[in-house]
């Protein structure tokens, strides 16, 4: 047998047990197939609520780059004709009932040679696009399959599911969220801190059309993202004082809409709710590690970030291309996609972007996130002041898009 057929036989052999059936689970297991590594997706959820087949105000901005992956795994034609590009975005200071501050940071469209610095594009279409594309990819769903334990040796991982049955791979992939059991089963603590805020998001109609610009408003008790969505619509994560937050939630639809207008503003004209309102939480979290013994994890089980910027699923859209990078190039050496020396390979590349990220954004939502009128006149006059400096706005713009760093080949 000659050495290409012995790194073939290898890759056939080797096989990831990828637990979350999220985004970036379905999303790891097209990129490892893709590698021509075979995975197995558990997912706690059963099979007739894996699909969102109605409008419930989730959306997710994805950067240039995540849209990059996208591309590469087969899946942005689907999803593309009801994506939103994100053609401007305009950042302000601002209290409400005041309105904007006076200096903005302007992101242009056009500014960019690859295109829109991203795409909005909503839960209801992305999540189906994804497990229609593990269809056809030769990866093995499982729905309705809680994992209660799992185990690693030099042999191999196996993972127990909640009925007994026992699958058993070479590596175990943790895609589970923030409180993730894979990462507490394999004792990777996390340290971070909490905020004090929580996120209320929905999506609203309004009368003027948006024209594709994205809106970054810095409230006292925390930002304000409006983003365009297809049609007359903006999704809205409207980040508030925990006991702000939890008040807006109460409130009927038309007191919510009184309190939400003087922060919204009155640019788009008269807003109407399009969707449910939902909250969650807001804080930092970094799992110490995101490797263990023949384990690796991915997404919110590595990393909770601030929604600021909408960098969540963008970073564990760059884990997930990371790591698929690291398993096929361990293959095509033959080596075990489980061993140390390759998961201290993914630690090494997405270890320190991260952490660097979760600082940028922790400091962001510190620096904004109050009304001490010394940091506001010092934040308006920084946001004047890069505005005006057309080199460093626009490697702010690159970085929001995704496409600075040591990107992997598949955001290329």
């Amino acid at each position: 047998m000659d050495n290409a057929a012995r790194r073939r036989d290898k890759s056939a052999m080797q096989h990831a047990l990828i637990i979350g059936g999220g985004l970036n689970g379905p999303a790891l297991a097209l990129a490892l197939a893709k590698a021509g590594i075979g995975a197995t997706l558990l997912d706690a959820l059963p099979a007739e609520t894996r699909s969102a087949p109605g409008f419930d105000g989730r959306a997710y901005a994805l950067a240039a780059a995540s849209v990059k992956l996208l591309k590469a795994l087969g899946v942005w034609e689907a999803v593309a004709a009801e994506a939103q590009p994100i053609e401007e975005i305009k950042v302000t200071d601002g209290v409400a009932g005041e309105g904007a501050g006076p200096f903005w940071l302007h992101f242009e469209r056009g500014a960019l040679e690859e295109g829109p610095m991203g795409q909005m594009v909503e839960d209801r279409h992305l999540r189906p696009a994804l497990l229609a594309a593990l269809e056809g990819a030769g990866v093995t769903q499982r729905a309705g399959a809680k994992v209660i334990a799992q185990e690693t040796g030099p042999g191999g991982a196996r993972v127990t599911l909640e009925g007994g049955e026992v699958l058993e791979g070479t590596l175990i992939v943790g895609a589970d969220g923030r409180r993730s059991g894979t990462a507490m089963r394999a004792g990777l603590k996390r340290r971070g801190t909490e905020y004090g805020q929580i996120a209320v998001t929905c999506a609203v109609a309004h009368e003027r059309p948006h024209e594709g610009v994205a809106h970054q408003f810095f409230m006292p008790g925390g930002p304000l993202a409006i983003l365009p969505l297809s049609g007359n619509r903006s999704s809205i994560v409207w980040s508030e004082r925990a006991a702000r937050a939890e008040a807006l939630m109460a409130m009927e639809e038309e007191a919510f809409l009184a309190a939400l207008r003087p922060a919204f503003g009155s640019h788009l004209g008269q807003i109407s709710l399009a969707s449910k309102r939902f909250s969650y939480p807001l804080g930092l979290s970094l799992a110490e590690r995101f490797v263990a013994a023949r384990l690796a994890l991915v997404g919110d089980a590595a990393h909770g970030l601030h929604p600021l910027a909408g960098q969540g699923l963008n970073a564990g859209f760059r884990d997930v291309a990371a790591l698929a990078e690291v398993l096929g190039a361990a293959v095509r050496r033959g080596e075990d996609i489980g061993s140390a020396p390759v998961l201290a390979r993914y630690q090494s590349w997405r270890g320190f972007d991260t952490a660097a990220l979760a600082m940028a954004t922790d400091g962001f939502n510190r620096l904004f996130s109050n009304d001490n009128p010394l940091l506001r006149a010092g934040r308006r006059l920084g946001l004047g002041a890069v505005s005006a400096l057309p080199g460093l706005r626009r490697g702010l713009m690159r970085e929001a898009a995704g496409l600075t760093g040591d990107l992997p080949p598949l955001m290329r």
